[in-house]
Parts: C-alpha cells; structure tokens; sequence
C-alpha cells in the first residue's frame, strides 16, 4: 500500500507560527524532504528543526542552481525540470514503499513555492494533501503595522522579475500591492514603483518574522543589501484615503481663463511600432489616460501617470469622465485601438462633448493606423481601389440597418471591409452577411480574414466568398471582402485595380 504524501506550510520564518496541524505532521512522518540553495543550509529544515523527531529520514532535495546562468544543454529551465523529475524519483520510493513523507515548504506551499513541482509529478500517483502556512507578505504587513487592503481596494501580489514597464503598468493599475522575488531585481523594482506613483508609501521588509527582521521605506533601501527573503509592501489607496476623498479624485475646476482640451488618440492595431511619433509624443505630455482596460494598457506608464480604465461598453461614460477631467485644467487623453475615428472613441467624445456642461472643452484627435490598413498590407492592396467600411455590430443600430448597408455596398461593386464581425453574443451576423453578399457577389469573390494582425497570434487567410467558413469568424477578425475586379497574384497576395473597365 503507498503512503501518504504532504506538502506542509512552515509560515516565513517564526518557528511559533508553524500550524498544530503542520506540527502534528512533522512529528509522525516517516520521512522528511526539503528543498536547499546551493552551499545554503535548509531554511525550512531550519524552521521546523525543534520538531523533526530524532530517526527519521531525512530527504535533502539541493537545488542545481539558484540563477538562470548553467551549463545544461536546456539552460536553466532544462536544469530545474531534471532536478525536479529527480526529487520527485527520490520521494516516490518512500512513497511506494508505504512511508508517509513530509515535504517542507517555507510560507504556504502553493505560493512561490517549490512544492508545487512535486504536487505536480506526485499527487497523481499518491494520496496528497497540502497544509497551508502563513505566507511572508501576512508577516510583512505585520511587521510594518500598516492596512494592506481594505473594503473595496483590490491586492495584487506580483513577482519582482516582470519586466520594468509591465510591473509599473500592474502597480499603478491597483489599489494594494505585494511584489516578492526582490533580490538582484530590486533597481528595477523600485524605478517601476516611482514611474507608477506608488513609491511614497512602499516598504520594504526583510527576512519577516526572523530573528534578523527588519523593515524601512522603499525609498531608503540599498539595493546592495537586498537579498532575495524580501519583499514590498505597497498599501491599498484607500489606507491613505482622507475623509470623503480618494487619490484618484477629480481636481478642482480651473480658473474660467484657462484653454481646456481633450486629445482622442489611436494607438493602431497592436504592435508598439505601430504607434505614431505624434501619437508618442502626445502621451508622454498627459497627466492622466482614460480608455478601455486592454487600450490603457498598452501606454507605458511613468511618474506622474494616472490611468482610467473601462469596460467595453459605457464609451459616452468614458467620453464624459475624461472632458470633466480636461474641464478642470487637467492633460488628459482618450486612448482608442487603430484609428480613433474609425468605430473608435473619437465619436463617443463628440457626442459627450456636444452636451453644454463642455462647452469650454475643445477636443483634438490625433490619427492612428487603422485595422483595415493593416490587414490590406498583410494581404497585398486590395483596398487599392473604392471600398466601404462596415460593422456588423448590432449594439448601436438594428440588424436591418446592417443588412440595407451591405445590400448597397453588394450591388456597388465596392471593396467590403467587415469590422466587428462577431462576439459572444452576435454568433449569426456573419452567417447572415456571407448569406446575404452571395445573393449579389460571384461564389469565388476573393475574401481576406485578418485575425489578431499585428500581434503574436497574427494569421491571414485568403478564400471565397462561398468557401469561407463564417462560423470560425471571432471578434479578433477583420474581414476584407473584394469587388468582381480584385485579383490574387500567382504567390496568393490579393490586389484591387484602381481602374474600372
């Protein structure tokens, strides 16, 4: 019969905030594994020390290396899955031979821990059960005395080892914040921290809950002195909220003389290359970035930035908050995916701004690439000659509106750009529109599906009218549907004469 395997959490360091359960555990295993740093002593043996009985196994799984620099062929991810594949060889013996083992793990085993590893390989062959411990950030937060988070704020734990711009994006996206994994990844851990405006309030706490604790504003810290039991507490906005206010609160309205104006921006399909100078330029002058979560995501951020992110469907909403922020003397601009004036936010803004509370706002909008123009690059030129841009999206308009629209386009022989062909909940327009360009279109109509272009996942597809496969079509597709004159080269690029014979 096999034994029994357990993950069992330590806590950060105090042997005193080991669980009764945790401690139960240890006393009856057969077998006691855990993990150890190269030419490091154990710091969950050393934890759990005063309760290992005297006798039983004890299994040291030492790591191969600590760094991502090594001398094996599949670099240190290669170097790491071997030492895990034989850790894991090790344990299953005991285990097959009916031994209960205990696997150690500082803090809560499934937080940053090792033993997941093994869960992984493990628990599939064996019974398993994992004891979870007091992670270090609870430790940390003691230790400071300060709220992490409360009511509504949302916390956010993040490793120190994302990339400088993407974890200044993340910290100034939430409210609360952990970030672990300091270390060698302190400088830019603390640059990121300054560039998302969260720098003030941040403190650093060392070794939480050990004898050698010690904690001291981020901003104080010597990144020579970091070592990787460390980690950044950064408090919830509303920690610092004063009385009726929040930090991200409307500044008061500026003074009558003083010129107000809103940019509306197109940050283009996807890549940053994509992005105009202009456009550059524009936002690294603005104090404040409004816009759809996945837009707004894609500006750096920097000391100074405030960002204001939004669902996909309340863009009148988005338009009103950013012109109350441009009335009250702030830079403000309005982010939009391709061109903001092709169905982007440029349109939203002009319908909140024609209301007369922003009568002393002007609005400026500053062109972006648009979707079309990018897939017709992929493709070749096939919007070489005339053509139409339509939406299938049903939201803003009926269905039939829709269908009288590309009826017109049809039977004008025009070059069909499709946006929005489908979403979760519209699953049939694109069934309905290939039904409905058939009936005046030849079957063999040249069709170009862009889907995510410009991105990672980028494809292109060059087929028919009546061979395309509308129910494949998702919200990530932009469609380019020819005349009766668009023609495919013998290489497959699809090109549209600019003349008419």
């Amino acid at each position: 019969m096999n034994g029994r395997f357990y993950g069992v959490g330590l806590g950060p360091g105090d042997p005193e905030l080991v669980t009764l359960k945790a401690a139960r555990l240890i006393a009856s295993a057969d077998v006691i594994a855990y993990h150890a740093g190269v030419g490091k002593e154990s710091n969950a043996r050393r934890i759990a020390a005063s309760l290992i009985p005297s006798g039983v196994v004890e299994e040291e799984l030492r790591y191969p290396v600590t760094t991502g620099a090594t001398d094996h062929p599949g670099g240190y991810a290669g170097a790491m899955a071997e030492f895990y594949e034989e850790s894991a060889s090790r344990l299953a013996v005991h285990l097959e031979a009916g031994r209960t083992v205990v696997l150690l793990a500082e803090g809560d085993p499934l937080f940053y821990g090792s033993f997941m590893y093994m869960h992984d390989r493990l628990a599939p062959r064996f019974p398993t059960e994992v004891v979870p411990g007091v992670p270090a950030f609870t430790a940390a937060t003691a230790a400071v005395a300060s709220p992490l988070v409360r009511q509504t704020d949302v916390l956010t734990v993040l490793p120190g080892t994302l990339p400088e711009p993407e974890l200044a994006r993340r910290l100034a996206d939430t409210d609360g914040a952990i970030i672990m994994k300091l270390g060698r990844t302190f400088p830019a851990v603390r640059s990121a921290l300054e560039q998302a405006g969260r720098l003030e309030h941040a403190m650093y706490v060392e070794r939480a809950s050990m004898p050698s604790e010690r904690w001291l504003p981020v901003a104080e810290v010597d990144p020579a002195t970091v070592p990787y039991f460390s980690l950044i507490v950064v408090p919830g906005d509303s920690v610092h909220e004063e009385p009726g206010g929040r930090r991200a609160s409307l500044p008061e309205a500026a003074p009558a003389s003083q010129v107000a104006e809103l940019l509306v921006v197109g940050l283009g399909p996807g890549p940053d290359e994509w992005i105009t100078p202009e456009v550059s330029a524009a936002l690294e002058q603005v104090d404040h970035v409004v816009g759809y979560g996945p837009y707004v995501n894609r500006v750096p951020q920097r000391a100074g930035l405030t960002r204001h992110a939004s669902g996909n469907t309340v863009e009148v909403d988005r338009a009103r908050f950013a012109l109350d922020l441009a009335s009250r003397g702030e830079k403000v601009a309005v982010v939009s995916g391709g061109d903001a004036g092709v169905f982007g936010m440029a349109s939203a803004v002009f319908e909140a701004a024609a209301e007369p509370a922003y009568s002393s706002v002007s609005v400026r909008v500053l062109p972006g690439l648009s979707a079309v123009q990018a897939v017709a690059a992929r493709a070749g030129a096939p919007i070489g000659a005339d053509f139409a841009v339509v939406s299938l999206s049903d939201r803003l308009k009926p269905w039939a509106v829709v269908e009288k629209r590309l009826r017109a386009v049809a039977e004008a022989d025009l070059v069909l750009a499709i946006y929005n062909p489908a979403s979760r909940s519209r699953t049939e327009q694109m069934v309905a529109a290939q039904k409905l360009l058939l009936e005046h279109r030849p079957a063999d109509t040249v069709v170009v599906v862009g889907r995510d272009v410009g991105r990672e996942e980028e494809s292109l597809t060059v087929t028919t009218l009546a061979e395309l496969d509308a129910e494949s079509i998702d919200m990530k597709c932009l469609l380019i549907v020819g005349a009766t004159s668009t023609r495919r080269t013998p290489s497959g690029q699809v090109w549209t004469p600019r003349y008419v014979r």
